[in-house]
């Protein structure tokens, strides 16, 4: 009996690490899919021709979709995020 409830508290720790570990892994991409963005945004600056200015904003609309697509599915999470990178909640 006590076997088995200790397999559960186990299996249950690690699927916790684990959702944790994607959450960390959810917020690296969202950071950078946000300097992907800023980079796309940068190019554009300096274009020259037609054809960089349109890979430019091709850049720029994949990039912010990417992230904007990233935002929502953390927010659908019911996770604190600022308890998760270290901060405070009130």
């Amino acid at each position: 009996m006590w076997n088995w409830f200790r397999r559960k508290k186990r299996t249950a720790d690690l699927k916790k690490k684990s959702e944790q570990q994607e959450q960390m892994e959810l917020l690296d991409e969202i950071q950078t899919a946000k300097q992907e963005w800023e980079n796309a945004q940068r190019f554009f600056e300096y274009a020259m021709d037609s054809d960089q200015i349109d890979y430019a904003i091709f850049a720029i609309a994949s990039a912010e979709k990417r992230y904007e697509m990233l935002i929502r599915k953390a927010k659908r999470l019911p996770v604190q995020w600022a308890v998760l990178k270290g901060g405070v909640t009130s």
